[in-house]
């Protein structure tokens, strides 16, 4: 599919979900509410064809649904008068959100990791420490990737932008690439790389920034956001398994030739000798995230926290990056050069909008309703389950777990609602709990898989394949596992001591 049919398509979908209204006329929806679903159809499209960077497609559909006037609340009623005022208001809401601040300021502490070299130098230890063996290269790259996970929300920065760039100089000391005997060492390592930074995404509330959407999503609909220490707990019997599973059952399913890689061990070593002693920058950097991960899990612990009251987790992170600041971790001119992060924040702040332009305009609460005609029959466990293994499935159908989210995580909220007897709050966090793991299934699942992919050592058949074997393999543990865990014997601990959303 060529550029400009992929940057015609969204508004030609938007245009005929818009003229299916006079079509069907749907009972109970306004014009004004299929006019905004119009307009959200299309952002969705855009954002899973990208024709244009995604941030440009989301501010496309909040501006024109602001131009429309459709989007803020009440402007579902025909009869409601939406002023210009309301609508810009509504449109930059999502600036003012305090999640996706949240991820903003994540981004810029993976740019110190960056910046300060720390991120290569425990990638490099590792290395050091478990490359002897090329299994134990495995676990180098996952613990390298575990150690960066909880501070370092873009998995495309994190593997793509630290654990690849090592990763990749490995097989030619091997005599080893994309066209001559890629199954060596490339292939083993290219994929471990890949499935750990899924399995991290999963583990940790700020391994992937889509998680924290998510929750933001989520409490648009009504759902009690969870904690960092709550996600961890929750995921944590199922993620901990897979994180210690997969660099052995990549390792067993898809074998390297070369058992052994004493070379990249002497190779560590002399990279790691370059590197010097620690830097002023690395252990500035250290000691931030050490101070910061501390504020996140134990909020009321602090000292600060006794005097000033529990400190919100975005306050922490801004403390953090003003700190890396004021310690020359990186540069102002640095901070405001990182794309990345400033993609994100125009980003999520405008899904964010559009989420919550969909509860505005009814259309949430319509669904609701004409899904409680066919779930009322469904058992509960029954219920969650089909909910888990669809919202897991239906990622085959996009390039973005950022997408995902937004097309899908509301819709199935509402569903949840809508059938008896369940738990939407605990529906709503194992759906969440699966965004990491099922980046997966496909060669564009999440941020990361177009550069392992594109790295040519894992051809497509074998991608598509033992992305269907670990998807597979990953799914059916979570819910073996997640479901009685999070369901009876951890749900105390992870339910908020009030929820806005109960059992259906």
């Amino acid at each position: 599919m060529n550029k400009l049919v992929k940057l015609i398509m969204p508004f030609a979908i938007g245009f005929i979900v818009f003229l299916l209204y006079f079509v069907i006329n749907p009972v109970g929806l306004s014009f004004n509410t299929w006019l905004f679903l119009s307009i959200f159809v299309g952002v969705v499209i855009g954002l899973i064809l990208e024709p244009i960077p995604p941030a440009f497609v989301s501010l496309i559909g909040v501006t024109i649904a602001a131009v429309l006037k459709v989007g803020p609340a009440k402007s579902g009623d025909m009869a409601a008068k939406i002023t210009d005022g309301q609508a810009i208001n509504w449109a930059l809401s999502g600036f003012s959100n305090s999640t996706i601040w949240l991820i903003f300021a994540a981004f810029s502490i993976g740019l110190g990791y960056q910046q300060s070299g720390l991120g290569r130098r425990i990638a490099l230890a590792l290395v050091k420490l478990l490359g002897k063996k090329t299994l134990g290269l495995g676990y180098a790259i996952a613990l390298t990737d575990g150690i960066l996970s909880p501070f370092i929300p873009s998995n495309t920065a994190r593997s793509g932008g630290v654990v690849y760039p090592i990763v990749s100089t490995i097989p030619p000391m091997y005599d080893c690439a994309p066209d001559k005997d890629p199954r060596k060492i490339g292939a083993y390592l290219m994929y471990v790389s890949l499935a750990i930074t899924c399995v991290t995404s999963s583990l940790f509330l700020t391994g992937l920034a889509p998680n924290l959407l998510a929750i933001e999503t989520a409490a648009k609909a009504g759902v009690p956001k969870i904690e960092w220490i709550q996600w961890f707990i929750a995921i944590a019997p199922c993620g901990i398994l897979l994180f210690i599973l997969t660099p052995i059952l990549v390792y067993w399913l898809y074998p390297p030739t070369v058992k052994g890689s004493p070379e990249v061990v002497d190779w560590a070593k002399s990279e790691y000798t370059k590197l010097g002693s620690i830097k002023t920058k690395e252990i500035a950097m250290l000691g931030i995230s050490i101070l910061a991960l501390l504020m996140w899990i134990f909020p009321d612990l602090s000292v600060i926290s006794t005097k000033l009251g529990k400190i919100n987790g975005t306050t922490v992170a801004l403390i953090a990056v003003c700190l890396m600041l004021a310690f020359k971790v990186f540069t102002w001119n640095d901070f405001l050069s990182n794309k990345a992060a400033w993609g994100v924040l125009v980003w999520f702040s405008t899904l964010v909008t559009m989420a919550d332009g969909l509860k505005n305009v009814g259309f949430l609460s319509w669904l609701s309703e004409q899904m409680q005609v066919y779930l009322t029959g469904l058992s509960p466990t029954a219920a969650l389950i089909g909910l888990v293994i669809a919202f897991y499935l239906l990622h085959y159908f996009f390039a973005s777990t950022t997408a995902h989210v937004s097309a899908l995580l509301a819709l199935f909220i509402v569903i949840a609602q809508a059938i008896p007897g369940i738990d939407v709050y605990i529906a709503t966090v194992l759906m969440m709990l699966t965004l990491g793991i099922m980046g997966i299934i496909t060669p564009y699942g999440t941020g990361p898989s177009p550069v392992y992919f594109g790295a040519g050592y894992i051809k497509g058949p074998d991608f598509w394949r033992l992305g269907a074997i670990f998807g597979l393999f990953y799914l059916v543990v979570f819910l073996v596992i997640e479901i009685p865990w999070v369901t009876t014997i951890a749900k105390d601990w992870i339910t908020p001591a009030v929820k806005a959303v109960g059992a259906g």
